[in-house]
């Protein structure tokens, strides 16, 4: 090909390549921004933006705001005022909290305001944002802390324990604040404490597993009798089965509520396994049918032939063979159950599932969402290792289903 040639064919393909190029970055930016705001600390995310760690190194953590508010009066080693020395850890202890600060801040001193140029914000809350990480540096400035590291697992433990605390678990643990441990202690029960998403892991494990294997043993069969026994009205109840697909579930939480509440079956194991099982049924059996009804005839035949049974073709043949639908369809009810949010939350409100207390970290003031970017992460490390080891049949079970032509 000549080199007008191939360059013609290069600009025809730069739409493509663009586009794909582009749907790329929309998903890996985000993501990596979740990623690493993950591992960084509370002061961290709440003073700068997530890609400043790819910058040079910044300064310690509060170093800004202590130069803004208190360097003036201080001095940048926190000595300039002997009665008030900044770097005495006896000093800075009597301030185990940003709010405790913010009372001392608002005496006044001589009949004058303590900070006059410049002043704190008006609001409370802002104020309190401004201080934690001035309360942070002067630690730091006191020698009880080290200068943080960029990263840190404190969003992972948090989210674990489910701690909604304005610091951290561990330090909390370690300085035995008693306001923001009150379910806390601070030992290894703590992973399963009901506020966290230790027990909530365990509690989807429970739910997804049988949730999963229930579908394809059922589906199985039924896909074998539609494609293999010949009974009256089997195409015209195929084809209603396959109208069930369409059926959104939403339709029937509150029937099904309803029941549950009659037979003792709400908030149960037992009651979610089976709404999972009956919604992911329809599609379940679709799939598996026309990849087992798409299998050669003559392997079926000579098994009759032979004696075999129907129980004995489904186990030797049909089981075997429809391996790449049966793992295509475990990765799509696995993935359905582990991310499903609404029936979690209205059919096991007692054992409250990952996404459901995920959702539950949420502090009602918005303080603790860094927690969450960790919790996410945690969510789907499972879902991520069951696609990754069974991708490859995935394509080849959802093509099971296609029409040759």
């Amino acid at each position: 090909m000549n080199p007008l040639g191939r360059l013609n064919k290069f600009l025809s393909k730069l739409p493509v390549h663009f586009a794909v190029i582009l749907m790329c970055l929309l998903w890996i930016i985000p993501t990596l921004g979740l990623f690493v705001t993950s591992f960084r600390s509370r002061q961290a995310v709440q003073t700068a933006g997530w890609w400043t760690v790819f910058l040079p190194k910044p300064q310690a953590v509060g170093q800004p705001e202590y130069t803004q508010y208190c360097s003036s009066c201080h001095g940048a080693n926190g000595k300039a005022i002997p009665s008030a020395d900044l770097s005495n850890p006896n000093v800075v202890n009597q301030y185990q909290s940003a709010a405790s600060l913010l009372l001392m801040l608002r005496k006044p001193v001589n009949g004058q305001p303590h900070l006059l140029n410049p002043t704190l914000p008006s609001t409370p809350k802002d104020a309190l944002n401004t201080l934690t990480p001035v309360l942070t540096y002067l630690q730091t400035l006191s020698g009880q802390k080290q200068p943080s590291s960029q990263f840190t697992l404190n969003n992972y433990v948090d989210a674990i324990v489910g701690y909604k605390g304005t610091a951290d678990y561990l330090s909390d643990c370690q300085n035995k604040v008693p306001s923001t441990l009150a379910v806390m202690s601070c030992n290894t029960s703590d992973i399963l404490n009901s506020a966290g998403i230790g027990i909530a892991f365990v509690n989807t494990l429970i739910v997804v597993i049988p949730a999963t294997i229930l579908p394809i043993i059922l589906a199985a069969l039924a896909a074998y009798a539609f494609a293999w026994l010949d009974f009256k009205g089997r195409q015209w109840l195929f084809a209603l089965l396959i109208g069930f697909q369409i059926v959104p579930l939403q339709m029937a939480l509150v029937p099904i509520a309803q029941l549950y509440v009659q037979l003792g079956m709400q908030s149960t194991f037992l009651g979610i396994w089976l709404f999972h099982t009956g919604f992911g049924l329809p599609y379940a059996i679709y799939l598996m049918r026309n990849f087992i009804g798409s299998l050669p005839r003559e392997i079926f035949e000579s098994a009759y032939l032979d004696g075999a049974s129907h129980w004995t073709a489904f186990r030797r043949l049909a089981l075997p063979l429809a391996m790449p639908a049966i793992a295509s369809l475990g990765i799509y009810q696995f993935l359905w159950v582990w991310n499903d949010f609404l029936v979690a939350k209205i059919f096991l409100t007692t054992h409250p599932v990952l996404t459901v207390q995920i959702q539950n970290l949420i502090d009602p003031l918005g303080r603790n969402w860094n927690i969450l970017t960790g919790a996410a992460f945690l969510s789907f490390i499972i879902p991520m290792i069951v696609f990754i080891a069974f991708q490859r049949y995935f394509v080849r079970g959802l093509l099971a289903g296609s029409v040759k032509g």
